[in-house]
């Protein structure tokens, strides 16, 4: 059997089993009250699939890699936030208050005598490494997955092209069920703008993350890029902003901003790409 029809019978059991794992990590979710379950259905559904097709589970891209390609792929996405809200900020699209914020901490942090930017400084170096490690197990869950199995396994078959639209838009449907029923997403524009511009924003990131998990045949630099843009938009970005009547529209991961931002990165990248992999290249 040729390699390009070994990789679509894998990507097709990959599919049907995140299918079937995500039914039973969605039924945890109202069990747990947590999103994780259904972070690990897809890492579980990669695990079967790897033993069903009698794959090795080193193929996923446990290897380390270049020191230089892992701290780009932490970098970047913290960049990408950063340029994203201090443009929000700077358009009066939402409003940058740390006051609140900061107060909090200083309570559950028992830093009350610390000054504002002391606390402000701890709080960041306490995510990008305590809060950043402890995220580490749900990402990895979800990695494994996309950029350790999908990834490879595209490559295979189409151009980087391919690769970057089917796993970033199969990334983005994983969590459209959840959007639907209102669990996840900011209730206060459309359900249909909320799904372009997270579908845009998703699929932009997973064009970066593509490249980087081709080029550095490591899975680990999309946890490093998945991580950090969880821990900086959720634990610093969006807790010190404040929302005014149509932030909404323009704030997050369902707003205009981050998405479009992202995609102007992930354009430099996707060129990057098409020059630098071929199918069955890798």
């Amino acid at each position: 059997m040729n390699s390009k029809k070994e990789a679509y019978i894998t990507i097709i059991t990959f599919l049907i089993l995140t299918v079937a794992f995500y039914i039973l990590g969605y039924w945890l979710i109202y069990r747990m009250g947590r999103a994780t379950p259904l972070m690990l259905s897809v890492g579980a559904a990669t695990i079967a699939t790897c033993l069903i097709r009698r794959k090795s589970l080193a193929t996923l891209g446990w290897s380390w890699g270049s020191w230089n390609v892992q701290w780009q792929s932490y970098l970047i996405p913290l960049f990408i936030t950063c340029v994203a809200y201090v443009t929000i900020w700077s358009l009066g699209l939402a409003e940058l208050d740390s006051s609140k914020f900061l107060s909090d901490k200083k309570e559950s942090y028992n830093l009350q005598e610390w000054g504002n930017f002391s606390l402000l400084a701890f709080h960041f170096f306490f995510i990008a490494i305590i809060g950043f490690v402890m995220a580490i197990p749900s990402i990895l869950g979800e990695e494994i997955a996309w950029r350790g199995l999908l990834v490879p396994e595209l490559s295979k078959v189409t151009s980087f092209t391919g690769v970057a639209l089917v796993s970033g838009i199969l990334w983005s449907a994983f969590h459209w069920p959840i959007i639907f029923l209102g669990l996840y997403g900011n209730g206060d524009t459309s359900i249909y703008y909320q799904l372009f511009f997270f579908t845009l924003f998703l699929t932009s990131s997973g064009t970066i993350m593509a490249y980087y998990r081709l080029k550095s045949g490591s899975v680990w630099t999309a946890v490093m890029y998945h991580g950090t843009l969880n821990i900086f938009l959720q634990k610093l970005f969006a807790p010190i902003t404040i929302n005014g009547e149509n932030s909404n529209y323009y704030v997050d991961e369902f707003g205009a901003v981050l998405a479009l931002v992202a995609s102007f990165v992930a354009y430099f990248y996707w060129k990057k790409g098409v020059r630098e992999f071929t199918p069955l290249s890798r």
